[in-house]
């Protein structure tokens, strides 16, 4: 599903030509900074339709109020949050080091709330929950079982009930750290803090998910083609772990 599918859905007339979708995305960033700068209350469709260098009824074209501007704004950030997943969630990254996997998965998360309309969409989420109309606590429950996903494809004897314990911590400890990194205007120390969370869960997920810990799960797992002990992780099938061998390159399912 590509960013504009649920968007589209959300507007008053669907832009057809490329010029029509430009001048959506561009009332929508508009959007975002007259969020960010004056509040939901204060903003007003016509504050936006200025931020965007285009007339208001250009706007009313696309948008009834401000309401259906601030909606499409949410979808959007869906779309690209189940974006980022599907392009992390990939046994390259999930067999890095855990220092390398959090590396990639923090950097790609503050990517993404380096656009404006993401950024503001998660700030409001924990400040004005009134305001949204499609954006709930299930995204953030798809986040813990996404997350929980991930681990369970590190450390294979982890119990659904323990990824799912980790990845609540992780997924709500790491939301207020950001929360306070995109609310801090100072970018060193939102740096520092977006560094802080990368810090934070590799220290506590190394003793289920570590290096090391991955090293004594793959020791007792054998190839049975060839009995070579140099495994790795390949994904998931009907539920059970599949591994390819390093060795003879076959890969195989868990028993």
């Amino acid at each position: 599903m590509t960013e504009h599918s649920h968007l589209s859905s959300n507007l008053r007339r669907q832009p057809k030509q490329q010029r029509g979708k430009k001048r959506v995305e561009k009332i929508l960033d508009a959007a975002a900074a007259v969020f960010d700068e004056m509040g939901y209350e204060a903003a007003t469709t016509h504050l936006i339709a200025a931020k965007a260098g285009t007339a208001i009824g250009s706007l009313y074209q696309f948008f009834p109020d401000k309401a259906a501007i601030f909606q499409a704004m949410e979808l959007r950030h869906v779309e690209r949050v189940k974006v980022l997943w599907a392009e992390v969630n990939t046994p390259e990254i999930i067999g890095l080091s855990l220092r390398q996997m959090i590396h990639t998965l923090v950097t790609a998360v503050a990517q993404m709330f380096e656009q404006p309309v993401s950024r503001v969409v998660f700030v409001q989420f924990f400040m004005r929950r009134e305001i949204f109309q499609s954006i709930d606590e299930s995204l953030t429950q798809e986040a813990i079982d996404f997350t929980s996903s991930l681990l369970q494809q590190r450390n294979s004897t982890l119990s659904e009930a323990q990824c799912n314990l980790l990845a609540e911590v992780c997924v709500h400890s790491s939301n207020a750290l950001i929360l306070s990194a995109l609310r801090n205007p100072d970018q060193q120390h939102r740096q520092q803090l977006v560094q802080q969370i990368e810090d934070l869960l590799v220290s506590y997920l190394e003793p289920y998910v570590g290096d090391g810990r991955l090293s004594d799960v793959m020791k007792v797992m054998k190839c049975p083609h060839c009995q070579s002990q140099q495994l790795s992780k390949n994904g998931y099938r009907r539920g059970k772990q599949c591994y390819l061998c390093k060795e003879c390159g076959k890969q195989f399912v868990e028993k």
